[in-house]
């Protein structure tokens, strides 16, 4: 018995996107994996401007001033007492507490003597080396 199998002969008229969607996939992976992210607190503030700015090194104290008068250590939001508190508590491992970076952000509007009671809560805890983080004049 001969069986008799019918056969397109007209062809396949589509193009084969398989291919380009793996490439792609790929490229789009390659492109994930290799990007550096820059890890900095969420809490957002409009930093004042200065022209003599310099880069330091990242530190693993974040102390957040906002205009309204709330107050961040690291991404934790603390009133000037509980700041006082973490500060002391805060193990800095086999760096001397004077030594260790401790980076202020405060927004552009924060009064002076919001900063100085900041400053104070630093020193008296023990850290020395403090910055203030700002932005490059535009």
């Amino acid at each position: 018995m001969k069986v008799s199998v019918r056969r397109n002969s007209r062809g396949a008229k589509g193009v084969d996107l398989s291919p380009m969607l793996d490439v792609i996939f790929q490229l789009i992976l390659f492109f994930l994996v290799s990007t550096t992210f820059s890890v900095l607190p969420a809490i957002k503030v409009n930093l004042p401007e200065s022209s003599t700015a310099q880069g330091v090194e990242t530190s693993s104290i974040t102390i957040t001033a906002k205009e309204d008068g709330t107050l961040f250590f690291n991404d934790e939001q603390v009133s000037l007492k509980e700041l006082e508190n973490a500060l002391k508590n805060f193990d800095t491992g086999d760096k001397p507490r004077n030594e260790f970076p401790v980076s202020i952000q405060a927004d552009s509007n924060v009064t002076n003597g919001a900063i100085v009671s900041l400053f104070d809560a630093i020193r008296y805890s023990g850290f020395s080396a403090v910055s203030l983080r700002t932005t490059g004049k535009k």
